[in-house]
């Protein structure tokens, strides 16, 4: 399968519900590389890669979010990868 990477930006109620933690759990079973942070704006910014159709279940994730977390809008650029190893949770 072809590698991709995605940038993604999460809206909605989205910090503070342990949607980044749920995430990294979430790309880790999936087997995705990347990052999750929170910005100053309340939302949640995150740069995943691997697999298409991985990245994909993980954007589909991203959609509903941790439990307590209220998903508003999810919004998808793509990108080159960057050959980026593990998932990690910053800011």
């Amino acid at each position: 399968m072809e590698r991709v990477r995605a940038h993604l930006r999460i809206h909605g109620r989205v910090q503070g519900v342990g949607f980044r933690w749920g995430m990294q759990r979430e790309a880790r079973k999936l087997g995705v590389s990347g990052w999750v942070r929170n910005l100053p704006d309340g939302t949640v910014e995150a740069v995943v890669e691997g697999d298409e159709e991985r990245v994909e279940a993980l954007i589909g994730w991203a959609h509903q979010g941790s439990a307590l977390a209220r998903v508003t809008r999810v919004e998808v650029k793509w990108e080159e990868p960057e050959g980026l190893e593990g998932f990690r949770v910053t800011g």
